[in-house]
């Protein structure tokens, strides 16, 4: 049998703020892509809001892989911009095989900011059941 899972983060923006700020936004260019880094771009400098929304979906997205001790790809799990402005999930690298070998079919993302934090959570169609999480009768 098949089921989900779901994962959740939540970013604070001043976390966020100080990494935009120190060594010219460094560190924001090793967790987003060029495509991401694009998006979160506005006329008045870096939207905080939508950056610590990617990094928290990112985070929630690698829960659902279940891999105890392994760095985040962040290259890897990018948080773009589908049909309408919601956020889609695209997989590439070490992050797709993560996602291939957890049985994954699609992850779906949602992701909510308000000052001071963002939130995200995801959640994964067509893991494989384990015992974890599974209801039983007494």
């Amino acid at each position: 049998m098949r089921h989900g899972r779901v994962g959740i983060d939540l970013v604070p923006f001043g976390r966020v703020r100080e990494m935009a700020g120190r060594d010219n936004g460094a560190a924001l260019a090793r967790m987003l892509s060029e495509e991401e880094l694009r998006l979160s771009r506005t006329a008045g400098g870096p939207d905080i809001a939508g950056i610590a929304g990617r990094l928290a979906a990112k985070e929630a997205v690698f829960k659902l892989f279940r891999v105890p001790r392994q760095t985040l790809p962040w290259l890897g799990i990018e948080i773009l911009k589908g049909d309408g402005g919601w956020p889609v999930v695209r997989l590439s690298g070490r992050a797709a095989d993560l996602a291939r070998d957890a049985g994954f079919e699609h992850i779906e993302v949602s992701i909510t900011h308000d000052e001071p934090c963002a939130v995200a959570v995801a959640f994964c169609a067509g893991a494989p059941e384990t015992d974890t999480g599974r209801l039983t009768s007494a």
